[in-house]
């Protein structure tokens, strides 16, 4: 049975901004409210949010160091040097490696390279092996994108071997930097850049534009590169605000209108046949390139995203299809596995923690189960496997839950972890997963509040069913791209109660197929549809009230056009 999910209903924006914006942008109080909970609380901003402009984007020459990195570019283009784009298996590193590499290649620069590592013998960031092909083959720049802002000592080997660095990173430096020729990372503590939340491909991109901008380059050639940047975006779930949301919205019309020949395969073997959204790229475009890495190896993926030769691009599509269609098994079975587990021990119930430990499972799959258990069993979650005799894992947290804090209160026994608040790595001894495990349970026991332990379910607003028109349909429409700090809103409409036409859907009955109106009957009815909710069917249908929350999509049936719910949770009503 699901889990039961807590209800926040967000507090509503300043009552005057959003009479101000209501009466100036003759929008609805709702739609108005949704902007200044948005931050959107004047019509200046609320004219920037509804039309994005690649002029508003910043100066690239404002974030530390970038001076360097174009003179050190320069350099190396003037010279022909030899240089390797270095980035990570994932998707935000195959597209920033990707995206430098296909724009060195276009303002001609030919002795160019990328390194992809390898997941399983090299492991996450910057690796010796990497350095060592690099000197060993005459490469003296290595433009490493996604990783490095940790690499201290992998910098200073590089540095002895002779081989000048250029990090592109996103992620939360050290207290030490690298001793590279430039690092880039808005994430600095001394950097001066307006915008904190570009991907590992954002910060790639603001290096190249940084150099179209020096040379006076073209920036419609730049901006065909939008297309990489946009699928980064999306699938390292980056806050879809500011610089970032201006980004994806040209980066969707690339990737809808002109995209890459690599990604044009991709989205053809994903079989989306439609306008495509973030979602699109989420759940069907990035776990394609994503599996490469997972299962293979990820310079698949940005062979693919390079590719300018139909029939290369074809066949190697088909081989990252095949990956992602091992990678679902994978993570399928061994998520049935952790599940069984945690099912039939007696001690898991009362845990606040999952940590689990099999040295058979799949490496490349772990941090995708540990996301679906933490949805699951909604607790922080670990999930490890053996990797080169070590213990290696991915975490996962719950909302609010500061998992690396977590983690960095058990370094004792970690070899190595890294990570943010919701996410992390770490590797440790064999020996040391017992201990570790109780310690980390103690931890989270003395810290976590029991709340965050529920799922909770931001309601943005509560309306009445009446509210729910065509014009707030398509202006809500506007507020796209969606993601995170700009999801798709949810409504709440209470007192709501069953009318003719509610049954149960799908294979098994798990669906629910709603027909409601509320209390006051003064509208027609509105449908929509509850994903395995199945279950709740004789309760909904006992004539009594009850309270539903839903995000709204257009429904094409029948050559019919009508605006449902997508209902996330009811809850019934105690009178």
């Amino acid at each position: 049975m699901p889990i039961e999910k807590r209800w926040v209903v967000k507090p509503q924006g300043d009552s005057e901004a959003v009479a101000k914006l209501a009466a100036v942008l003759r929008i609805s109080p709702v739609l108005a409210n949704l902007l200044v909970q948005r931050g959107i609380d004047t019509v200046e901003k609320a004219d920037k949010f509804f039309k994005p402009s690649l002029a508003d984007l910043h100066d690239p020459f404002l974030m530390k160091d970038m001076e360097k990195a174009v003179e050190r570019v320069e350099q190396a283009v003037a010279n022909q040097e030899k240089i390797m784009v270095y980035g990570d298996y994932d998707v935000d590193g195959c597209t920033a490696v990707a995206l430098v590499y296909k724009f060195l290649r276009q303002i001609g620069h030919k002795n160019l390279m990328f390194y992809i590592p390898d997941r399983y013998t090299e492991g996450y960031g910057v690796s010796i092996k990497g350095i060592d092909y690099a000197a060993e083959n005459g490469f003296s720049l290595m433009l490493i994108t996604d990783c490095g802002i940790k690499a201290v000592e992998k910098v200073k080997y590089a540095n002895s071997r002779q081989v000048d660095i250029i990090i592109c990173d996103h992620h939360t430096p050290g207290d030490t930097l690298p001793e590279a020729i430039a690092v880039l990372d808005p994430q600095r503590p001394d950097c001066p850049y307006p915008y904190k939340w570009l991907s590992g491909c954002g910060v790639s991109f603001k290096l190249v534009q940084a150099h179209s901008l020096k040379h006076n380059l073209p920036m419609s050639e730049l901006y065909k590169l939008l297309d990489l940047l946009c699928v980064s975006i999306a699938s390292d779930i980056v806050p879809i605000t500011g610089e970032n949301r201006i980004l994806a919205y040209f980066g969707l019309q690339q990737l809808n209108s002109n995209p890459s020949l690599g990604l044009k395969t991709i989205i053809k073997i994903s079989g989306i046949d439609k306008e495509i959204t973030i979602n699109d790229i989420v759940f069907r475009i990035g776990p394609r390139i994503n599996a490469a890495g997972r299962v293979e190896s990820g310079r698949k993926s940005v062979e693919l995203l390079t590719a300018d030769e139909k029939c290369s691009a074809a066949g190697i599509a088909s081989d990252i299809n095949t990956f992602n269609d091992q990678r679902k098994k994978l993570d399928h079975d061994i998520t049935e596995e952790a599940i069984r587990h945690i099912n039939q021990s007696e001690l898991e119930p009362s845990k606040k923690t999952t940590v689990l430990f099999n040295a058979n499972w799949h490496k490349g799959v772990i941090g995708i189960v540990a996301s679906r258990l933490t949805e699951s069993f909604y607790r922080p979650t670990i999930i490890l496997t053996e990797s080169n005799g070590l213990a290696t894992g991915s975490a996962r947290s719950v909302e609010g839950f500061d998992l690396y804090y977590a983690i960095s209160q058990c370094s004792e026994f970690l070899e190595n972890y890294g990570g943010h608040k919701y996410a992390a790595g770490l590797t440790l001894k064999i020996e040391n997963i017992e201990p570790f495990k109780q310690k980390f349970e103690r931890i989270v026991r003395e810290t976590i509040d029991d709340e965050m332990l529920t799922p909770q379910i931001n309601i943005d607003a509560k309306i009445k069913l009446t509210d729910i028109t065509p014009d707030l349909y398509h202006m809500l429409q506007k507020f796209a791209p969606f993601g995170p700090n700009n999801t798709i809103p949810v409504f709440m409409t209470e007192k709501v109660t069953n009318f003719i036409g509610t049954k149960r859907v799908g294979r098994n009955n798990e669906h629910l197929k709603l027909v409601i109106v509320d209390d006051t009957r003064a509208c027609n009815d509105r449908s929509g549809i509850g994903f395995g909710m199945g279950h709740l069917y004789d309760k909904v249908n006992s004539g009594g009230f009850f309270d539903i929350c839903y995000t709204l999509q257009e429904n094409e049936f029948m050559g019919k056009n009508d605006i449902q719910m997508i209902v996330k949770d009811i809850r019934l009503r105690e009178e």
